[in-house]
């Protein structure tokens, strides 16, 4: 069996390496495509670096630009490795323009794609992340659902046939690194931390960097905090921070740490001790619930609504009251505070990697992993 991954950010390469790895220690060496979404070396090399994901078969070297010129570059060249290299199976993961380049260059080649964490909804549509995931899931013939709110949405939307849920493999990559992180790591000695006396941000989302009115919202919420706060920044965002003139106010701030993106390992560390997250990131919600760190989410809506039901995270939004609110109700308030970090974490028991590979060689010793005529109710 040829196993080809397509990934091209971060959060890709970490949720996809736990199945990377299921596979090589069965005796296969997948097909890596790096499509290169995230040009930057501090967005994606160091992670490759960190993680020892050896071996790219192909860097495609799309780079940024509109979210049709990025995703139009990305099905070309992706197009061409696989009339190359002819896998079995592509794998990609999320709701990137490069999951969705690589879902429809592969099935337009009647190449049977399996979409790691499928099913996802945040029922907005306005968010071209929503868009990929519906269509990427569309594409798919082996969607592999973190969880049965997973599920269910794909049934909603008539897909029933090839679904499995197996966990979400972000839980495996946290459970395998987090305690080489704690190991390796000097962040919190770089900035002077202390466990517990910080907290995280993360804002990236278009819906909060790319509006003038949303990125001054969210600076003069990271200014009213009333606790230090670490935030590692986009190369985009900061762009935008200083064409607004935003950059050197935030700079000012004697409890604001500013700092390029940081690595997996020392990202990891941050987060695990920090005492409250600040994020627009689906995947940082899964993580800080996963390291029992409450997290409150800079977005209106999410498609982790597990981490809500849980009791681990709360919609904030961009509303400064709202947010100052539940950051001093997490520092003044012991119970409520025990009750967010302690939430039982909904995405698995760290070997969704495993599962996913179990199922695919499966469906490929039975012949059965192919693009079918037929698949819908």
């Amino acid at each position: 069996m040829k196993p080809a991954f397509i990934f091209g950010t971060r959060p890709e390469i970490i949720k996809l390496v736990p199945v990377i790895r299921a596979f090589e220690k069965r005796g296969l060496k997948p097909l890596l495509i790096h499509t290169g979404q995230h040009y930057d070396y501090e967005m994606s090399k160091v992670f490759l670096e960190e993680l020892e994901l050896r071996g790219i078969n192909y860097h495609l070297e799309v780079g940024s630009g509109t979210q049709a010129y990025q995703t139009g570059i990305a099905m070309i060249k992706i197009e061409e490795v696989l009339m190359k290299e002819d896998p079995d199976v592509t794998l990609v993961q999320g709701d990137t323009n490069t999951v969705l380049a690589g879902a429809l260059a592969s099935v337009k080649l009647k190449i049977p794609v399996a979409h790691v964490e499928a099913g996802l909804r945040s029922f907005d549509r306005t968010m071209p992340e929503e868009i990929n995931r519906i269509l990427a899931d569309h594409a798919s013939e082996v969607l592999f659902a973190p969880t049965e709110e997973a599920r269910k949405n794909l049934e909603r939307e008539g897909i029933i046939e090839g679904v499995y849920v197996v966990g979400n493999t972000i839980v495996d990559a946290v459970f395998q690194n987090s305690e080489i992180a704690e190991r390796k790591s000097k962040i919190l000695e770089k900035f002077g931390l202390k466990p517990k006396e910080y907290a995280v941000l993360t804002a990236h989302r278009a819906e909060n960097t790319d509006s003038a009115e949303n990125l001054k919202k969210l600076v003069e919420i990271i200014e009213s905090l009333p606790i230090p706060v670490v935030y590692p920044v986009h190369p985009r965002t900061e762009k935008r921070l200083k064409d607004l003139g935003l950059w050197e106010r935030l700079k000012a701030k004697d409890h604001v740490i500013l700092t390029k993106p940081l690595g997996y390992l020392d990202f990891l560390k941050l987060q695990k001790n920090a005492k409250i997250v600040l994020t627009d990131s689906g995947g940082i919600q899964e993580e800080s619930i996963i390291l029992s760190v409450p997290c409150l989410t800079l977005r209106y809506n999410t498609e982790r609504p597990e981490t809500i039901k849980a009791g681990g995270n709360v919609l904030v939004g961009l509303e400064k009251e709202r947010v100052i609110h539940y950051v001093e109700r997490l520092l003044n308030d012991e119970e409520f505070y025990s009750r967010m970090a302690n939430a039982e974490n909904p995405f698995g028991d760290g070997r969704s990697g495993e599962r996913m590979v179990d199922i695919l060689l499966s469906l490929y010793e039975k012949g059965e992993l192919r693009v079918k005529s037929s698949r819908f109710i």
